[in-house]
Formats: structure tokens, C-alpha cells, sequence
């Protein structure tokens, strides 16, 4: 609350369940996003208020969404999150995957979702060099897909890339929507 009485009107989570939880008690104008990795089976608990959903990785999971939206009625905004880092705990399209579902005619039907942009999580890395490199490459990444396949579209304009650890980086390659947790409210608490 003390970040939404200063101003602050978009907040995300990367639980299904604690978004749900907070989109219920506060105020009804904030802009919620999800982050975390979507399983398609909890689409349904945040499709009647999502505004942005940043981590979709796959077809089937743009599919449910487009589902669960066309349930309320509405167009839902998703980024295409796309595997940059060095690490096995990330999820995303690799580059192929990414050209295979802009070009899939199942993708190409869907009217209750709206590709915004791309979204990449760098590796947890102490080497500025190689997250500079991910963002690059990301950032590239997006100017070649908006030329290729969005090109009159003006909604197509976020690239969501950089977190508490690295978004000064990220800002300095071309991030359009940075995420910042702990920066702001510190580190989550350990849970036991």
C-alpha cells in the first residue's frame, strides 16, 4: 500500500495464488502482471483481471489463455518469454521454437490475446559481460520479430528484460519494462 499511496499503479507477482490473493484486497485500479512461469491449469484463477501476463512460453499456454479470455470477454496481453540464459531453471522459446509459434496458423487465430513483446531472464551471473550479451541478444531478437511480424502493429512495443540484480544492464540494451521485487520490497522471506 505504501507503494501504491506513492504513486505506483502496476505490480506483479510471481505466484498465481499471492496474485489472486492481492488482486482481491486492493485497490481495483492497479495493473497486475504475472511473472513466474503460468501453468495453463491456473490460467482460469487470473484471466478476469490480468492485464499483463509476461512468462508465456508455449502454445498450448497461449491457447488456455486465449480460452479463459474468451470466457470474460476480453483480449489479454502476453509477452513471448524466450530462453536467453545459461541455466536449466529458466524456462522460454529458444529462437526456433519462437519463429515456429509466430508462424503456427493456430497461433495466428487466436483474437483473445495480444503479443506485446518479448520477455527474457538473464543468467544469475556475476560477469556484467554475459548478461550484457543475453540483453543484446534478446534486444535483437525483438527488432528482427517486430520487423518480421509486427510491423504495423504499434502495440507491439515491450521488452521486458532486467531485474533488482541486473536492470541497470538491462535498461542500457534497449529494456522497455524492467521488474523490480527485492529493490523495492526487499527479499521474499525464507519459507520453512
Amino acid at each position: 500500500m505504501e507503494a501504491y499511496e506513492a504513486g505506483q499503479r502496476i505490480f506483479g507477482e510471481n505466484l498465481v495464488q499471492e496474485l489472486a490473493a492481492k488482486a482481491a484486497e486492493l485497490p481495483q485500479d492497479i495493473e497486475w502482471h504475472m511473472l513466474g512461469h503460468l501453468q495453463r491449469n491456473k490460467v482460469k484463477y487470473i484471466a478476469p483481471f490480468i492485464q499483463l501476463i509476461h512468462s508465456v512460453d508455449s502454445l498450448k499456454l497461449l491457447k488456455e489463455i486465449e480460452k479463459q479470455a474468451a470466457k470474460h470477454e476480453r483480449v489479454v496481453d502476453c509477452l513471448l518469454q524466450v530462453y536467453i540464459a545459461d541455466e536449466e531453471t529458466k524456462f522460454g522459446l529458444d529462437h526456433i521454437e519462437l519463429i515456429e509459434l509466430l508462424n503456427d496458423e493456430d497461433f495466428q487465430a487466436l483474437t483473445h490475446v495480444r503479443i506485446r513483446g518479448l520477455m527474457g531472464i538473464a543468467t544469475n551471473s556475476p560477469s556484467e559481460k554475459v548478461i550484457k550479451e543475453e540483453f543484446y541478444e534478446l534486444k535483437t531478437l525483438f527488432d528482427g520479430v517486430k520487423q518480421s511480424y509486427f510491423k504495423d502493429k504499434s502495440y507491439f512495443d515491450t521488452l521486458s528484460m532486467g531485474m533488482s540484480a541486473d536492470y541497470k544492464i538491462a535498461i542500457e540494451q534497449g529494456s522497455t519494462m524492467v521488474r523490480l521485487g527485492s529493490t523495492i520490497f526487499g527479499g521474499r522471506p525464507a519459507v520453512n
